[in-house]
């Protein structure tokens, strides 16, 4: 496994078909966005904001089986990356978007996460040309709650050789996260998740129109995404505590 966490597993998922797309933004934009307490994380003093589509099965809680309705769907996050007190590197998120609404409201009460429950739809498209890879198409459209309509549709193809991301690279500062930082009404919560590193490539992006990045308040820079794809990982999660 990728790290040593201490702590309780109070659930377990599979990520599948994952696309990791990230622009450079400045970390003064993305600072006042952020709760007390969280500072955000610099690669070569510039900081990241991450769109990252993939879709979830088998979920249940441990010692549990799947439940019929919640153990699998398509879920899509808006994220950054941060600090607490200068350590315990981790993942903000200003929205998770999840095509199941029975989980996006149990989630916003009991991980006190920014869920909002969308329309997804994940479909591979195989090509005819002998050789080539397929690609995949990403979209969906924000139901609930508020009326900000936030979409997006992205095609993404996988290209290159597969293999983890190199410690201290930019790719693996971007993708290797373990740690999420929520906010409840009383304190700032932190949780983990355990699972093996990514299996990532490079991925063409020949479509890509979206509007959840806006609707977290920043802005997009107009520039290629570095666009990343992994098969996907068996995950464990561990229960949120409090920070400090």
């Amino acid at each position: 496994m990728s790290t040593h966490v201490s702590g309780r597993v109070v659930m377990r998922q599979k990520w599948r078909s994952l696309l990791f797309l990230h622009w450079p933004v400045d970390p003064q934009a993305v600072q006042p966005l952020l709760p007390s307490g969280l500072e955000v994380e610099c690669f070569n003093n510039l900081a990241y904001v991450g769109l990252v589509c993939f879709t979830m099965r088998g979920i249940r809680p441990l010692g549990c089986p799947a439940v019929r309705g919640l153990s699998a769907f398509h879920e899509t996050n808006v994220r950054t990356y941060v600090r607490y007190q200068n350590r315990d590197p981790g993942v903000w998120f200003f929205s998770l978007d999840a095509a199941n609404r029975l989980a996006v409201r149990l989630a916003r009460k009991w991980f006190h996460l920014p869920y909002y429950d969308a329309r997804m739809f994940l479909e591979r498209e195989h090509s005819s040309a002998v050789g080539e890879t397929s690609s995949i198409l990403y979209s969906a459209v924000r139901r609930w709650p508020g009326f900000d309509r936030a979409s997006y549709q992205i095609r993404a193809q996988p290209t290159g050789p597969i293999a983890p991301a190199r410690p201290e690279t930019l790719d693996h500062f971007l993708i290797e996260r373990y740690r999420l930082y929520a906010k409840t009404p009383r304190a700032l919560c932190s949780g983990m998740v355990r699972h093996p590193p990514y299996l990532v490539q490079v991925a063409e992006v020949p479509l890509l129109e979206e509007s959840l990045i806006a609707a977290a308040g920043l802005r997009r820079p107009p520039v290629p995404p570095i666009a990343h794809y992994s098969g996907g990982v068996d995950v464990d999660v561990f229960r949120l505590q409090h920070v400090g």
